[in-house]
């Protein structure tokens, strides 16, 4: 269920019919986040990638209050996110699929308005078929490969492409990007050597604006910029360089319950396959929330959760419902059933439960699952 009220980090139990955690979406950071990014940018437009589910945040939500914050230009992955985002915001907002088009909804996507973002040859000839067979002239965006070798017209199509447009067209071209594969290291290489391919496609493809800078590509400088920036996880309080201090918010706190309690003498193993055996007498709780809520089973014997700042280890293996944690730190009966234990918060941000899981800030927003009880304020 989603609930509008305001949440109060100082909730210690279970509150709301059937949770057993909370996921708190905080909207005001979110926009303050969105407005220090374009601040950073002026003139320069910044846009939003929403695609994941605005990774994980509920896209809806997301590009509604972002809307409200001034921007007008909304990033998904694939066709269907844009077909349930199109209702939610107004027509002056563009939304546009990253990953172009697959055969047969092309057709909708112009119906739609959405905007898809060309990467090969074969989806170019799709598109301009249908604004052909439509007889109107249909945007979209044209994203090139400058070395990540994941998306993007490669090199070899450039010239067919450059002499298609020559020939002229009834697609609107909005601008040209490309996507950074290492601005989250701003001493990587890779960075000056895209940029410097970006600079040969423009030459190529003259007269067309240009869309480069994603989360990390914003703090690169402006000669990354282009016309139009696309953060995405920066927007989600989630660090856009790594190292340092993240400048962004957090946005996300998640909360989950205790399930049960116990005492266990030495010599007692824990979790699946017995992976863990205490080598003291210790005091456990097990929580209702495990790999399939977006805690990695990587997670086992390396993170942790908080109570009252103390940090509790997870002892054992993460299983698909459940984390068991070590509280003997804890004042005995501190936590019983219902009692919340932070997991995301004032004590562990993103970035150190997925150093925890060896992973990265993305994965951990987009696994979070459906079963906390979501709440944005």
């Amino acid at each position: 269920m989603d609930s509008d009220i305001l949440v109060s980090r100082t909730r210690s139990t279970t509150t709301a019919q059937g949770a057993t955690g909370y996921l708190t979406i905080d909207l005001a950071a979110l926009g303050r986040n969105y407005r220090k990014l374009v601040s950073m940018l002026a003139p320069v437009r910044a846009g939003a990638v929403v695609k994941a589910d605005a990774y994980g945040l509920g896209a809806e939500r997301v590009a509604r209050a972002l809307y409200g914050e001034g921007c007008r230009h909304f990033f998904v992955a694939q066709f269907v996110e844009a077909v349930r985002l199109r209702p939610t915001l107004a027509r002056n907002a563009q939304i546009f699929v990253l990953n172009g088009l697959q055969p047969g909804n092309e057709i909708a996507c112009a119906e739609m308005g959405i905007v898809p973002v060309l990467n090969s040859l074969a989806q170019w000839r799709q598109w301009s078929e249908t604004a052909r067979m439509l007889k109107r002239c249909l945007p979209a965006v044209l994203q090139f490969d400058t070395g990540m070798s994941r998306l993007g017209f490669p090199r070899q199509e450039r010239a067919e492409l450059a002499a298609a447009l020559r020939d002229g067209s009834n697609v609107e071209i909005l601008f040209i990007m490309s996507h950074l594969a290492s601005a989250d290291d701003m001493e990587s290489d890779q960075n000056g050597e895209q940029w410097a391919e970006m600079s040969r496609i423009a030459d190529e493809f003259p007269g067309f604006d240009m869309s480069f800078a994603n989360s990390g590509g914003v703090f690169l400088g402006d000669a990354y910029h282009g016309v139009l920036a696309r953060p995405g996880i920066a927007l989600y309080g989630g660090a856009p360089n790594a190292g340092g201090t993240n400048p962004m918010e957090p946005v996300v706190s998640l909360d989950v319950a205790v399930v049960q309690t116990r005492t266990v003498p030495a010599g007692t193993k824990i979790g699946y396959g017995g992976a863990h055996v205490a080598e003291r007498e210790m005091r456990l709780a097990t929580i209702a929330a495990g790999y399939a809520d977006g805690l990695p089973r990587s997670l086992g014997d390396r993170g942790a959760v908080y109570v009252n700042g103390i940090r509790l280890p997870i002892v054992g293996r993460v299983s698909m419902d459940s984390v068991t944690v070590d509280v003997s730190e804890l004042t005995e009966g501190t936590l019983t059933l219902g009692s919340l234990v932070e997991v995301l918060g004032p004590n562990q941000t993103l970035e150190d439960i997925a150093g925890d899981a060896g992973t990265i800030s993305y994965e951990i927003l987009t696994g979070l699952g459906d079963r906390y009880d979501r709440q944005y304020r």
